[in-house]
């Protein structure tokens, strides 16, 4: 990786999360060139590609462009991939693996393409250094990511090698739990402040609180990471990282004035939340607490609460969540006065049991499940009429 040569950066994630990951990228002082709605590109260098992942909350893999050329067929993909300078790159002794997004008539299984483009790398590696890279699925060294949409081919990076979603601090999920991509978009969506309170009820695994107390204490996630992809590429600037994380160290606070509170009925899910939390480092931010979501202590002074209900398409079924949403209103509504209430839920119809008019419906996706973040403005006179 040439230290100062300016690239396409393109930063994928999941569906309606764009809008927050491009802000996180103007703050970090990225020049955006277009979004997507899978993604956003930007312009950068080296240096760039280690700042995104070590700082990206909501953004899913940072992919460094290579070459784009056209390909009608597997022979011509070969020949294209086998033009690059891959021994620019890639070390002969060390390990690469193929991942694609691929939708050509002539490929009926990705599979096949990721063969042929792995063959195509190595061989050209050979080539050059008279000796092969290992390969295979592990997606913890060099990763080659190839997009091929009919006869166009683009080649990158994925200097992120896993997902970084993949915090590494979640060592226990629960039933269905949320992405920590998307949980960090909820409440950028949300515009928690570290002043404020954080309350969640039905917290199961302890994601949302866990990446609440990350961005409270402006805590880099990818300080949690020992390992990503643009670690193994030739050019791996090592003391440039390690001064990045110096300062990323040195930019987070040590503590919140706002209170963070997760609850859950489960035990074995607050248990396996509080053990998140502690691999996290941050454990000691969060007030754990076993009980029905309408028990939750909600402090005085304001902030955000947030519910991640289930809604019929992976937990519980529809009949017995209407009594729950229509419970989660009447919470909001003598509990929680002064807050701003959400419901994450990909079941339109049981956001109208809550009882109470949304001041937003914003857009998310839970995996292939579109779902909306509703949010209420629970003003200090809102109490349930009798």
């Amino acid at each position: 990786m040439a230290a100062d040569k300016n690239n396409k950066i393109v930063v994928t994630c999941s569906k309606g999360i764009a809008p927050f990951l491009r802000e996180e990228l103007l703050s970090l002082g990225c020049r955006v060139i277009s979004e997507t709605v899978s993604g956003v590109i930007v312009e950068g260098a080296a240096a760039d590609v280690m700042k995104l992942n070590l700082h990206l909350r909501t953004g899913h893999r940072v992919l460094l462009h290579i070459a784009d050329f056209q390909a009608p067929g597997p022979d011509e993909l070969y020949r294209e991939i086998f033009c690059i300078n891959w021994e620019d790159y890639i070390n002969e002794v060390g390990y690469v693996c193929v991942e694609s997004s691929v939708e050509n008539p002539a490929i009926r299984d990705s599979r096949f393409a990721n063969m042929r483009c792995k063959d195509a790398v190595v061989d050209r590696i050979k080539s050059m250094k008279g000796r092969r890279p290992d390969s295979g699925p592990e997606r913890n060294r060099s990763v080659v990511y190839l997009y091929w949409r009919g006869s166009a081919c683009s080649v990158y990076l994925n200097t992120s090698g896993e997902p970084l979603s993949k915090r590494g601090y979640r060592k226990i999920p629960s039933t269905a739990p949320l992405q920590e991509t998307l949980a960090a978009a909820l409440i950028m969506a949300g515009a928690w402040k570290r002043d404020l309170n954080f309350v969640n009820p039905m917290c199961g695994s302890g994601t949302l609180a866990v990446e609440a107390a990350l961005i409270g204490l402006n805590r880099a996630p990818g300080l949690l990471r020992g390992d990503f992809g643009f670690m193994h590429l030739k050019g791996f600037d090592e003391e440039a990282w390690k001064k990045l994380r110096q300062e990323a160290r040195a930019a987070s606070v040590k503590s919140l004035k706002g209170r963070i509170i997760a609850t859950d009925i489960r035990p074995e899910a607050v248990e396996a939340a509080r053990k998140n939390a502690a691999t996290a480092g941050v454990d000691h931010l969060i007030e754990f607490g076993v009980c029905d979501y309408a028990d939750t202590p909600v402090p005085e002074g304001g902030g955000v609460v947030i519910l991640n209900p289930g809604y019929g398409e992976r937990m519980g079924s529809s009949e017995e969540l209407e009594v729950v949403y229509k419970g989660i209103g009447d919470f909001f509504k003598q509990k929680c006065r002064g807050y701003k209430g959400y419901i994450f839920t990909g079941n339109p119809a049981l956001g109208k049991k809550v009882g109470l008019k949304a001041s937003r419906k914003i857009p998310f996706f839970n995996s292939t499940i579109e779902c909306r973040l509703l949010e209420y403005e629970l003003y200090e006179g809102t109490r349930k009429s009798s």
